[in-house]
């Protein structure tokens, strides 16, 4: 990457000048205007210094870039990063709900490639590419002679140009030849959507993106939106996104006008957003699940519906990540994001959490807002914690993210189920299950001795089955099994759908919405 030619000339005309001056006390630079040019000039004497007597000659590009920018961010807060080209076009695309690509899922292992999903009206689903093919040539090289590192930088390098696959489909032994060019390609962010149980919806949300709360209505709808008797909306592990999107996915369960959160920053004026007024519009009972990598955008809507008494909160307390962030784009198609603010619930909190060493050691409360002195009888709060009320007067906290009106524990994989799954045996076997057995019916249920091939097929590749873990993990081993045999056969939706019905933290959550006007009430 070239340096942007204002802060290239800038940088280098400075070096010049004052180079010297490190070297003799005799000179005295001129006066800088103020404190932040006085410190662009020491920057600057520092580049000229290393460009002049380092060891070997510098990347002005590594040095500034990688090292300068990025560390002057990082001593701000976590959230602060340059964005070099590459990134910041990623950044459009997800904005825009879009990537460059073939709009396929693969399931990569060392010396295999198969599909699990091709996107509707994608190059794959255009050239052919369907649920369990194999992909064993990329252009012109076998991907099983392929070392692990190589079939992953293949595969990433393939995404931006046209590529010829071998394609291998399910019972047949001869590949046949695919040519894909690729195109921009829909990521939606509503990734999961069906029936739970009767009058029942579930919907995922993966991120905010410029497309979501129009995804969300069309979902909503698909599932027959107007007969639902309740909405499971799952914010588990999303990271967050547009601010704006998640206030439209407010919109289409609040009233219109409903204020969703408040802006507040040092150089930008402060900001209320309101729901606004849209076509579709879903007054049914809401359980929301959430985790510890809900995050942002997702908190701002998770703590709109609780604080407006709209939805049941249900799962672990969110991230904690109540900050707004500009992105700004500098020359040479870089960017630059920053934290600008901090955002306030409808209450007035804040849901970012102390970060020590940083601009956020301490989480910022909205000054106009009128916290309750302390918790009502029955009620039970952290130390020094500042309660606030949602509209019908119960309790919310603040400084730490969101915490759930129903505490649910999610699973935590134990350290050999963990091994089992990044290695990728389940799937594996899942594969040579289908070669020797057949297709599977829809209505498949892993028998017993599943299991028992499962543990002699991990013995013969050399992994060591512990009987403290395997007598533990039998359930989620025989869920997975079938999981792993449905996204080859029926695809990944089917297959996520098996997935999330067998979570036992969902499936308390959905068990929830006989309560769910009860705990909602005023008190």
């Amino acid at each position: 990457m070239k340096l942007p030619a204002p802060f290239l000339r800038t940088t280098l005309c400075a070096a010049l000048l004052l180079g010297p001056s490190l070297r003799s006390s005799a000179q005295t630079p001129v006066a800088p205007l103020d404190d932040v040019a006085a410190q662009a000039l020491k920057f600057s004497a520092l580049i000229g210094a290393l460009e002049e007597h380092y060891v070997d000659p510098i990347d002005p590009d590594h040095a500034i870039f990688d090292g300068g920018i990025r560390g002057m961010l990082a001593a701000l807060d976590p959230f602060c990063a340059f964005l070099d080209r590459d990134q910041f076009e990623l950044l459009q695309q997800q904005a825009r709900g879009e990537a460059m690509g073939f709009g396929s899922i693969l399931y990569v292992t060392p010396g295999k490639v198969m599909v699990l999903q091709a996107a509707q009206g994608s190059p794959s689903a255009r050239a052919g590419l369907a649920p369990g093919d194999e992909i064993a040539e990329i252009n012109g090289e076998h991907v099983a002679r392929l070392s692990f590192e190589s079939l992953v930088d293949l595969l990433k390098s393939s995404r931006s140009h046209p590529v010829r696959l071998g394609v291998i489909h399910p019972g047949k032994l001869v590949a046949e030849d695919m040519d894909l060019k690729p195109a921009e390609v829909a990521l939606p962010s509503v990734d999961k959507a069906f029936v739970w149980s009767a009058g029942i919806a579930y919907v995922h949300i993966s991120s905010f993106e410029g497309k979501t709360p129009q995804e969300v209505a069309e979902a909503l709808n698909r599932l027959d939106g107007s007969r639902l008797r309740g909405l499971l909306l799952d914010l588990r592990d999303n990271h967050g996104g547009m601010v704006d999107s998640a206030v439209g996915v407010a919109s289409l369960f609040l009233k219109p006008q409903t204020l969703v959160l408040t802006t507040r920053g040092r150089a930008t004026p402060e900001k209320a957003y309101h729901t606004a007024e849209l076509p579709a519009h879903f007054d049914l009972p809401i359980v929301v699940l959430v985790n510890g990598n809900t995050a942002s955008a997702a908190e701002v809507l998770a703590a709109a519906l609780q604080e407006h008494d709209r939805a049941l909160i249900a799962g672990e307390s969110t991230f904690g990540k109540g900050v707004v962030q500009t992105v700004m784009s500098l020359s040479e198609q870089t960017g630059l994001a920053l934290t600008a603010g901090q955002y306030f619930t409808p209450s007035g909190r804040s849901i970012q959490r102390p970060i020590a060493g940083t601009s956020l050691t301490f989480a910022s409360l909205d000054q106009a807002a009128t916290p309750s002195a302390k918790p009502a009888a029955g009620e039970n709060a952290a130390p020094g914690a500042r309660t606030f009320r949602t509209d019908h007067g119960r309790a919310v906290t603040a400084g730490g993210g969101v915490t759930p009106d129903v505490p649910i524990p999610g699973r935590s994989l134990d350290p050999w189920l963990t091994f089992v799954n990044q290695r990728g045996y389940l799937t594996s076997f899942a594969e040579q299950y289908l070669s020797t057995h057949g297709r599977i019916a829809e209505s498949f249920e892993p028998p017993p001795e599943m299991l028992t091939d499962f543990k002699d097929n991990l013995q013969r590749n050399g992994v060591r089955v512990p009987e403290e873990y395997w007598s533990r993990d039998q359930d989620y081993l025989k869920l997975h099994l079938k999981v792993e045999l449905t996204n080859l056969v029926f695809g990944l939706a089917r297959g996520d759908e098996i997935e999330t019905k067998g979570d036992a933290q969902a499936q308390e959550a959905a068990a929830l919405f006989p309560r769910v006007p009860e705990i909602l009430k005023a008190r």
